[in-house]
Parts: C-alpha cells; structure tokens; sequence
C-alpha cells in the first residue's frame, strides 16, 4: 500500500488519484473492443482457469461474472483442441530441435521492448510468436491457419495502451502463452487486481517450488519447439518478465543472445502506471481500486535494474548487447546493426530492406509522452536513483 504522500507525489498528468469504483481509463483512440474480442485469459485450459479462480477464492465482482463464464465456454474448447493437437502433433514435436537458440528482448514494460522486438522480427531468417500463438497456445498448430482467417476482425486496431497495431500475426509476448498454458505468472495479478500482487517469486523464481519451476522450463521450451516446428528459424523473444531470468535463459539455451533497452525512468513510470490501469480495468475480473499502484511499478523498475546488474555477468562476451531507448528512436538502423554485429547476427544487410519498410510504414507513429509533477519527479528520482545516476537521466536540460 502506498501512503498518502506517495500517491500525492505519482500523480501528475498521467497518474491521477482514483477513486474507489473508478470509470475505464482513457485508451487509444481506434481501438474499440466488441464483445468478441478475447481476453488475456481467453487460451486457458478448463484446469488451468479454474485453477487461477480457485487460487483466488473465485473472488469475482457481480459485474464480471460474465467475462468469468465466458472463458470457461472458452476453457473448455482449448481443453479438447489441446488434446486433438496432441494426438496428431506430440510425436513431430518431439522430434523436433531448436538449432539456433533465441535471442530475448529484456528490459522494463513501456521502455521500447515492442519496438526492438519488431525490429528485430522484420528479419527474414528469424521467427517468432504471434499474438494468436501466445493467446492460443493449446493448439495454435491446429486452429490458427482457419481462425485468424474467420476471426481478423475481433481484435482492435491498436494496442489499449498505444498506437501500436493489433493482429494476430504480429509478435507477441511470451509471457501470455505461459499463463494460458497453466504455468504461474506475476502477469496474472491482472486478473484479479484488488489481491495482493500475485506470483511474485516467478520473476526469477527464487523462492517457487521446485516442481512448477520443472514444469515451467519444460512448457517454455515446448512451446518453443512448436514455434521451431511451424518456422525454424531462430526465434526472437520478448517478455519484460525475462529481464529477471537470465540464469535460467541460460541454463536451459546457454548460446542465447540478449539485448537490454532501457528508457528514462521519468517517462517509464507513468507510462506503466497507465498501462496497468488500463488492462486492471479491460481484463480484470474485479473493478480495480488501484491500491499501491505506484509503489507497485517503482518497486517493479527497482527490482528489474537490480537483477539485471546482478546477473548480466553470466552471459557469455558477445552475447548480450544494451541500447537506450533514446539512441534507438534517434538512430533505428545505426543501433540494429550495432546490435547485430555485437551479437553476431549476422550480416544486417540482408534484413535492411525490411528494416526500412517497416519504418516507413510506421512514419505517422507518434509515442506518448508523459509530465510528472514535481514531486512526482522527486519520488521517481528517490526511488530509482541507482539506474538514474548509471545512465545519467535527469531532468535538468
């Protein structure tokens, strides 16, 4: 919980006190749900949903309980396409080998990791995971070829929290295949937003019990494999979550590469307090108090600057590259093919062409930009002054 001051000092333009049965956050402008558009949840198996409900006492509002049964008509259908793809698919997968191991975006949400991961996506000799992929992980082998033909329509044009488009074959987070497929997520405090925050421990998992850390390495790299089945070709990865896992990364794909972006924590921390307003709202299965929000995220930006420098030593030399979020938006191209050729990627010109299209397809896009208070600024400052003082963001000038 935050104190009274705290919530004095984070509210600003962007993150403005709420009150306690508050009306849905401000979204994007084009991006209109209908009642066909799936939730985060929508992937869930019948186990692993009534499991997440029990874990929470099935503490649903009035108001929600529809969105509730929904997905478990949802959960159902997974349930019996994730044994069908089994029965037709588990014997291909298993025979199938990842060659080339990932490389995983890393870096706090709302600082650039969907950019670079797209960036890095345009890339013909890469693959990754589509957003029907991560939304459908029980059995996208079997569906997506007819569903994202039938069912184009049913997402939004953008992103609730930016302009940044919306399909079922653009890259994804990882993260969301996780929890549809059962595993223990801190994405999962979305769904139920008035509980204390959940899964904390499966960051890094230090502290998870052993047998569903087990379980999460297998799932993970299962469901590489069938990404590798359908494209093989080296997979590009972005989860903010991962930023706090390089130690298991490396144990289960010791060669992986990793590109750390970082953005100034002024812009960062608004930017994430609206983003988790928005998807508590869209996706909860509670009318969200906000309690401790802002404290939340800046213990959040605390927490992944620390494991970063705890643990970016234990990747091996050529195999880790950081760009700021800045120099990126400045310089796409020059900072890629520094990436690239850090990383040994390969040769950059084989994908500038993409790179270039991409851009100019995207020339309209214009981020969001957010003005703290001035004690607003003083409590970003306080809290994060380590990552502060080491990329020496500050506000004078």
């Amino acid at each position: 919980m935050t104190n009274k001051n705290d919530k004095a000092a984070a509210a600003g333009s962007a993150a403005p006190d709420v009150p306690q049965r508050p009306t849905a956050p401000g979204r994007v402008k084009g991006n209109k749900e209908s009642f066909l558009t799936p939730k985060l949840w929508s992937g869930m198996t019948v186990s692993a949903w009534f499991g997440l409900l029990a874990r929470n006492r099935f503490n649903v509002d009035v108001t929600r309980t529809a969105m509730a049964l929904i997905i478990v008509i949802f959960a159902v259908g997974n349930s019996c396409m994730r044994f069908l793809q089994a029965l037709i698919y588990s014997r291909r997968i298993a025979r199938t080998e990842i060659k080339e191991h990932p490389v995983f975006v890393i870096g706090h949400w709302r600082s650039g990791t969907t950019l670079l991961h797209e960036l890095f996506a345009c890339d013909p000799r890469h693959t990754f995971p589509t957003t029907y992929q991560c939304f459908s992980p029980n059995h996208f082998l079997l569906s997506e070829w007819i569903v994202t033909r039938l069912f184009f329509f049913v997402l939004p044009e953008k992103r609730l929290q930016d302009n940044v488009p919306l399909r079922w074959d653009r890259p994804q987070e990882d993260e969301f295949a996780m929890f549809n497929l059962g595993l223990r997520s801190p994405f999962l405090t979305v769904a139920f937003p008035n509980h204390p925050p959940q899964d904390q421990e499966f960051f890094d998992f230090e502290g998870a019990p052993t047998d569903l850390v087990d379980r999460w390495r297998s799932e993970f790299k299962r469901f590489l494999t069938m990404i590798t089945y359908r494209t093989n070709k080296r997979i590009v990865l972005k989860s903010p979550q991962h930023t706090c896992r390089i130690h298991t990364l490396l144990d289960i794909f010791p060669d992986a590469r990793f590109v750390y972006i970082v953005r100034d924590p002024y812009e960062v921390f608004p930017s994430s307090v609206k983003l988790w307003k928005l998807l508590y709202y869209s996706q909860g299965l509670h009318i969200p108090r906000y309690d401790g929000l802002e404290k939340f995220v800046l213990e959040q930006m605390s927490r992944f600057h620390r494991t970063v420098e705890n643990t970016r030593q234990l990747i091996p030399h050529g195999r880790f590259c950081e760009i700021r979020y800045e120099q990126l938006i400045a310089d796409p191209i020059g900072q890629l093919r520094r990436a690239y050729d850090e990383l040994e990627l390969g040769d950059f010109a084989e994908t500038l062409p993409a790179v270039q299209q991409y851009m100019s397809d995207g020339a309209d896009y214009r981020a969001n930009h957010y003005e703290l208070t001035p004690e607003g600024q003083a409590l970003v400052g306080s809290r994060l002054a380590d990552f502060i003082d080491q990329y020496e963001y500050g506000r004078s000038g």
